[in-house]
């Protein structure tokens, strides 16, 4: 686990190489996935603290071994008044997850779960860049925030459908 809800933050993460998953949690500690970082990015939810927030409102893990760059809180305020193209950097940052927490939001709120799960295995494939995802259909359903057997459920009829083999802790996606 890179970070944790109300840990102190005291350097932002820059993705280097894979992926990052930047989860939200509730009351009861139930996770629910808002975004992948991949290489390149960074957190706007952690860049927050350029402007005073001190604590992370988010759980950030690797699925995979990841790269970082690790930029101190104070390095990145001074950046934002010194380099132009950091200050760029970083409200593109804030543009860019702010879509996909919208594209989160809308998918929660119109999308069934058959369709929500095809999305998450897409954007797993994207970012690890590999049509076998090493996962568990436990480890799927917290992300999508419902239960286990509904996830199998759902695989197992995807499976039906040709979409992909379903494997012990693997599933190898057929296409997208």
């Amino acid at each position: 686990m890179l970070m944790d809800v109300g840990q102190q933050m005291e350097a932002i993460p820059l993705s280097l190489s894979r992926a990052i998953k930047i989860m939200r949690l509730d009351q009861d500690g139930d996770e629910i996935l808002l975004y992948f970082l991949e290489s390149g990015d960074s957190c706007a939810l952690s860049m927050g603290t350029y402007m005073g927030a001190s604590k992370s409102s988010i759980r950030a893990v690797t699925e995979q071994e990841t790269s970082l760059l690790m930029v101190p809180v104070a390095v990145g305020q001074a950046w934002i008044k010194k380099y132009t193209s950091w200050s760029t950097f970083v409200l593109e940052s804030y543009q860019s997850r702010l879509e996909e927490m919208l594209q989160a939001i809308d998918a929660l709120a119109f999308m069934d779960l058959s369709a929500r799960l095809k999305r998450h295995l897409s954007d797993k494939v994207k970012v690890q860049g590999n049509l076998t995802l090493h996962t568990t259909h436990q480890d799927i359903a917290n992300d999508l925030h419902t239960s286990r057997v509904v996830v199998s459920r759902l695989l197992k009829g995807f499976e039906k459908e040709g979409v992909l083999s379903l494997h012990r802790n693997a599933i190898e996606m057929a296409t997208f």
